[in-house]
């Protein structure tokens, strides 16, 4: 895929500047930090919908980042491997170590991540899924339709199995919208990591979230937590 350092600069903000308004981005928006003119935005933008990394939901709305940019987008992410934030670690180290007992630290850093993301927070535990935060996910403005909430509750009355059967064997696994083995359709994102407890090689923890968020920020808090628990535990 063909795209210039500004195409890349421009899919960038627009994926940003949506996980901070819920709002298509328009040219005047992006012209005004480019320091460029609408018209260039709008010929840069056509460029990057005629990729599939951008679409127009509606005829004079702005731009929102399609699966394909989100992924694009994280795949620059996980090269660069950003660290958390000092409150993140902050947080997820005093909610684990305030925990003697293995359960309670995982479901601890579960919390935490609900906390500092917004998401919903999940882990396995003993061959148990533990979920957190249900109600955090759902005041999303993504999930106001109901068909969106059906397929998050199928993706998570399936996750379980599908974990057990599928195993991903990555540090940090990240399943974008349409990449979910279930619940294709939820526009949703699951960002876990792998580490290894007491009861399996294979422990997991993560979020699940809209697709749009700040990438940056949850997949350095889920690595980090998976990390933090494999050293403690």
């Amino acid at each position: 895929m063909e795209i210039t350092e500004r195409q890349k600069a421009i899919l960038c903000q627009i994926i940003e500047e949506y996980a901070e308004t819920a709002s298509p981005v328009g040219s005047v928006t992006l012209a005004k930090l480019f320091n460029v003119s609408p018209a260039t935005i709008r010929a840069e933008m056509a460029r990057l919908e005629a990729l599939g990394l951008i679409a127009q939901p509606h005829t004079s709305a702005g731009r929102v980042p399609t699966d394909a940019g989100y992924r694009f987008y994280v795949n620059h992410l996980e090269n660069a491997e950003p660290e958390p934030t000092g409150r993140g670690i902050h947080a997820l180290e005093v909610r684990v170590s305030s925990q003697s007992r293995t359960d309670a630290a995982i479901k601890g850093a579960v919390d935490a991540l609900v906390d500092l993301t917004g998401n919903l927070g999940l882990a396995t535990i003993d061959g148990q899924l533990y979920l957190s935060g249900i109600s955090k996910l759902f005041t999303q403005p993504e999930f106001v339709d109901a068909r969106r909430v059906q397929a998050v509750a199928k993706l998570l009355d399936n996750l379980e199995p599908w974990l057990r059967e599928t195993a991903p064997g990555e540090a940090l696994n990240i399943f974008i919208g349409h990449e979910n083995p279930i619940g294709k359709n939820s526009e949703a994102s699951l960002i876990i990591s792998k580490f290894r407890s007491p009861f399996s090689d294979r422990s997991y923890i993560g979020v699940l979230g809209p697709t749009r968020q700040n990438y940056s920020r949850v997949m350095a808090l889920v690595r980090h937590a998976g990390n933090m628990l494999e050293d403690i535990l």
